[in-house]
C-alpha cells in the first residue's frame, strides 16, 4: 500500500511540475533568450483579443472558363500540327461553360476526337451534342465539383502561407459552401495591409512589349471604347480587374494571338485611377510565377529597394530562351495585370530578373511595397480572384470586457463551489477543493501545451469543467459515506467508495467525450473551441477527481493518521 502511494505521489508531483512549466509563460513574459523548457501559451481568439473577420468569395467560374479556353488553345495548336484545316473552336462566355468544335468533314471530326483522347481531355470533358461535323463538349459534373474543391483548398493554403509570413498567430481559415472562404485573424493591428496581402492574386507573367503599337496609338482607342461602353476605371465601383477585362474585349480586333492590354502606373500618379499608361504585351512566353523559386527585397540603383527573383531550373531555361529571342526589345514584367517593369533586353540573360518600383514615394513606402510584393510571390499566387463579401473588425476593448466577465464568472463559480464543498463535506471538501484547484491548473497547462486558441465558448467550457470535476467528487464522497454508514472502517470505506464510484464516473465522462469528439469533427470555429476545452477538462477531471483525490486521502490516512472525515 505504501509503495503504491509513493508511486502515485511521484506521478502527481511530476504532473504538477510539468503543469507549472507550461503555465508560467501565460503569466510571466519570458525573454526570447531566457531558457525555459516551454514557451507555449494559450492564444486568445478573435472574440477576446479583437482582430479581423473576413468572408471572401472565390470567382471559381472564371478559372473554369480560363481552363476551358486553355484546352481549346491546345486543341487548336494540335489541329494545326495534324493539318486539320478550317476547324473552328468557340467557348461559351457564361456558365455552365461548353466548347463547340466545327470541322469541314466527318473524317476531320474523328481526328479531333482522337486528339481529345490523346491529349487526355476525355476524362475531363463529356460530349453534350454531336453531328457529322460539329461537337459540343463540357466538363463532367463530378469533375467540376472536384475542381471547385481543389481551387478553394489551394486558395486557403496560399492565404495561410501569406498570413504565416505576415506574422499572425493562430489564424482561422475554412471553406464555406462551394466558393466562399472564412478568415479570422486574431490580434491583427494593420487590417488594411492584411486585406491587401490576402486578396492580392500575385499572378506574375513575363512577356514582350509590342513596340509597334505604342501608347500614343492606344490612348484614343481606349478613350473611344470607354465612351462607347459608358465606363471608366472607378466609375460605378468598376475594379481594375473588371476594367481590364472590358478594355481587352472591346479592343480585341487590335490584338494578335496571346496579346493583351495592360497598364503601367504613371510616374507622377498615386494610383492607376489617377494616371495610367497603356501597353500591348505578348504573354505567350510560358514563363509565370509558378516557375519562381524565391522572391526577396534587394537594393538596386541609388540604393532604392527592388524585388529580385530566383527561378527554378526550368524557369531559368525559359527565361534565358525568352531574353535571347527579344534582344533589343522590352521585356514586360506583369504582376496582377499591372505592368511593373519593361527593361530593354541587351543580351541573353542567364541570371534572375528584378522589379524596380520607380522613384516615387519615400524610402519606407517603397520598401513596404517591395516587401508586400515579395511576400505574395513567395507564398504563391492565388488560383482565383477573391471578392470581399463581409468584413467585421472586433476591437480589443470588447475582447477585454468579454475576458474580464469570463474571469469574473469563472472565479465566482469556483469560489461558490469550493465553499459548498467545505460546508457540506468538511474534511472531504478540503480534498475536493485541492483537486479542483489542481484541475484548473492542469487544464490551463494542457491548453498551453497545445497552443490552443481560447475563445468565449472555450471560457464557457472551462467554467462547465468546474461543475463536472466536482460532480465526480460528489459521487465518490457519497459512496464513501454509504460505506461508513454500513460500519466499514475508514480505510476500507475509502477503498470501496472509489472502486464503486469509478464505473459511474467513467461512463459519464466517456459519453461526454463522445459528444465532444462529434462537435470537434463536425463543428467549426467557436463550437470546436468549446468542444476542445471541454474534452481537455474531461481528461484533467478524471485525473484529479479519481487519482489525485485518492492519493491525498491515502496520504492523510497513512502518513498523518487521519481518523475521521
Amino acid at each position: 500500500m505504501i509503495e503504491s502511494l509513493k508511486a502515485r505521489l511521484i506521478i502527481v508531483t511530476t504532473v504538477i511540475v510539468l503543469a507549472v512549466i507550461w503555465l508560467v509563460p501565460n503569466f510571466v513574459l519570458l525573454d526570447k533568450d531566457f531558457f525555459w523548457p516551454s514557451k507555449d501559451r494559450i492564444v486568445y481568439g478573435l472574440d477576446i483579443q479583437g482582430g479581423l473577420h473576413l468572408v471572401l468569395e472565390a470567382d471559381v467560374n472564371e478559372l473554369l472558363h480560363k481552363r476551358l479556353n486553355r484546352i481549346s488553345l491546345n486543341l487548336q495548336n494540335q489541329m494545326k500540327v495534324d493539318k486539320i484545316s478550317e476547324a473552328v473552336i468557340t467557348v461559351s462566355d457564361a456558365a455552365p461553360f461548353f466548347m463547340d468544335i466545327t470541322v469541314k468533314s466527318p473524317e476531320n471530326l474523328n481526328s479531333v476526337q482522337k486528339i481529345i483522347k490523346d491529349l487526355g481531355y476525355s476524362s475531363d470533358l463529356q460530349t453534350l451534342k454531336e453531328t457529322n461535323t460539329t461537337l459540343r463538349l463540357a466538363y463532367f459534373d463530378n469533375r467540376v465539383k472536384d475542381m471547385r474543391v481543389q481551387i478553394i483548398d489551394q486558395a486557403i493554403e496560399v492565404i495561410r502561407n501569406r498570413i504565416d509570413e505576415f506574422g499572425v498567430s493562430e489564424p482561422l481559415l475554412s471553406a464555406q459552401g462551394e466558393n466562399r472562404i472564412l478568415i479570422q485573424l486574431p490580434g491583427i493591428e494593420d487590417s488594411a495591409r492584411a486585406k491587401e496581402l490576402i486578396k492580392t492574386t500575385a499572378q506574375l507573367e513575363f512577356g514582350v512589349v509590342n513596340e509597334e503599337f505604342p501608347s500614343e496609338k492606344l490612348f484614343p482607342l481606349i478613350a473611344e471604347a470607354e465612351k462607347k461602353g459608358g465606363y471608366s476605371l472607378g466609375k460605378n465601383k468598376l475594379t481594375y480587374r473588371e476594367y481590364i477585362k472590358k478594355i481587352n474585349k472591346d479592343l480585341k480586333e487590335h490584338l494578335k494571338e496571346n496579346e493583351k492590354i495592360v497598364f503601367e502606373q504613371a510616374p507622377s500618379a498615386t494610383n492607376l485611377q489617377t494616371g495610367r499608361i497603356p501597353h500591348i504585351v505578348n504573354i505567350g512566353s510560358g514563363l509565370t510565377g509558378t516557375h519562381l523559386e524565391d522572391a526577396f527585397v534587394s537594393q538596386g540603383e541609388f540604393n532604392r529597394p527592388e524585388v529580385s527573383f530566383k527561378f527554378q531550373p526550368e524557369g531559368r531555361k525559359i527565361f534565358a530562351d525568352l531574353t535571347g529571342r527579344i534582344v533589343g526589345k522590352q521585356l514586360s514584367i506583369i504582376l496582377d495585370q499591372v505592368l511593373k517593369a519593361k527593361p530593354v533586353v541587351q543580351g541573353k540573360i542567364h541570371s534572375n530578373p528584378r522589379i524596380t518600383l520607380g522613384a516615387g514615394g519615400t524610402y519606407e513606402e517603397v520598401r513596404s511595397d517591395a516587401e508586400m510584393i515579395a511576400t505574395t510571390l513567395r507564398a504563391g499566387s492565388l488560383p482565383v480572384f477573391l471578392r470581399q463579401l463581409e468584413e467585421k473588425t472586433v476591437g480589443p476593448t470588447l475582447g477585454r470586457d468579454s475576458i474580464q466577465k469570463g474571469k469574473t464568472a469563472g472565479l465566482t463559480g469556483l469560489i461558490l463551489v469550493m465553499l459548498f464543498m467545505l460546508v457540506y463535506y468538511r474534511t472531504l471538501g478540503i480534498f475536493a477543493n485541492i483537486a479542483l484547484f489542481l484541475n484548473m491548473s492542469l487544464l490551463l497547462a494542457l491548453l498551453s501545451s497545445l497552443s490552443a486558441t481560447l475563445t468565449l465558448p472555450g471560457v464557457a467550457g472551462i467554467i462547465l469543467t468546474i461543475g463536472m470535476a466536482v460532480d465526480a467528487n460528489v459521487i465518490i464522497f457519497e459512496r464513501i459515506k454509504e460505506e461508513l454508514r454500513r460500519g466499514a472502517s475508514l480505510k476500507l470505506a475509502i477503498k470501496d467508495g472509489f472502486y464503486n464510484a469509478f464505473s459511474a464516473i467513467l461512463d459519464a465522462n466517456i459519453t461526454t467525450a463522445i459528444v465532444c469528439s462529434v462537435l470537434m469533427y463536425f463543428g467549426t470555429g467557436l463550437i470546436r473551441g468549446f468542444a476542445v476545452t471541454l474534452f481537455c477538462g474531461i481528461v484533467t477531471s478524471l485525473f484529479t477527481a479519481v487519482f489525485v483525490s485518492r492519493t491525498l486521502m491515502d496520504l492523510s490516512l497513512l502518513k498523518f493518521g487521519l481518523k475521521k472525515l
